[in-house]
């Protein structure tokens, strides 16, 4: 891990996010694996690598949470045309995936993205709630942008996080005034993958593991500003399809806010130093 924006599974919940919430619950139509291995990841669920009783390598992915929003999220991606696995199966807590393999494409990726974000809509929303990580995600129909990333994401989470008094109050300040002045007042509502980072792009191909809305962009630009480890020709062909907005430096900052409050709710303590920097940042 190279960022700060998925603490290791130490810093998580007491069975460090790998619990079995669904170890007997499997698709009707499909074998049963005869073969399971560990595969990298797994802060929020557990996922494996499967072989299936007639032969099949696929991905098996085992949530705290019901997959039907995660397939989806996958559906809506692929009729966008970015590049996600095959959904193979779904029971209520397991989702059996394609198994992705081939060389990388950065590039190819970061067109898709470019892309999708070129798919919008006439609010900001989702036609049903979802989960980002383990914590349902409210996407109630909104018509501008910044009353939606305050009411929708930032509030929300702000709600339930544990947080000192004088932290939760500077918050809660910029959420009446500092932070919905610094967004763009009327960008296009894109379709958002909605937790983009490198840990959910698989072999530099492919898209997994969505929180997806119609939202800003830029939220999806500002998870991906939190990772050293996306290769510059996916950056490149991004901004190639789809420029980047050169006020976006501006308000990258402020468009992290939900990620840091869902990672205080995921992993404690460690996780707030985060919101500490980005009011001071702000000087809110």
């Amino acid at each position: 891990m190279s960022t700060h924006e998925h603490p290791s599974p130490s810093d998580g919940p007491a069975d460090g996010g790998r619990s079995d919430p669904a170890a007997g619950d499997w698709p009707a139509d499909l074998p049963r694996p005869i073969r399971e291995e560990p595969l990298e990841g797994g802060y929020i669920g557990r996922t494996t690598l499967a072989t299936l009783a007639d032969g099949r390598t696929v991905v098996v992915k085992r949530c705290p949470y019901p997959v039907d929003q995660e397939a989806d999220g996958l559906a809506a991606l692929t009729a966008a045309g970015a590049p996600v696995p095959a959904v193979l199966g779904a029971a209520a807590r397991t989702l059996v995936l394609e198994h992705v393999t081939g060389d990388p494409d950065w590039a190819g990726l970061g067109r898709a993205v470019a892309r999708l974000h070129r798919r919008t809509a006439g609010r900001f929303g989702w036609p049903t709630p979802n989960f980002h990580g383990r914590f349902p995600q409210d996407n109630t129909w909104t018509d501008t942008w910044p009353a939606f990333y305050v009411e929708r994401r930032v509030r929300p989470q702000l709600a339930r996080a544990e947080l000192p008094a004088e932290l939760r109050a500077r918050i809660d300040a910029a959420c009446r005034g500092p932070l919905p002045e610094l967004l763009r007042p009327d960008p296009p509502a894109s379709l958002t993958h909605g937790d983009l980072w490198p840990g959910n792009m698989v072999g530099g191909r492919a898209l997994v593991d969505p929180a997806v809305s119609h939202a800003d962009r830029e939220l999806d630009l500002a998870y991906l500003s939190l990772s050293d480890r996306l290769p510059p020709a996916f950056l490149t062909a991004y901004a190639d399809e789809y420029p980047v907005d050169p006020g976006f430096p501006e308000r990258r900052a402020a468009l992290l806010l939900h990620k840091h409050l869902v990672n205080v709710r995921h992993f404690g303590d460690r996780a707030r130093p985060p919101l500490w920097a980005l009011l001071e940042h702000y000087g809110w």
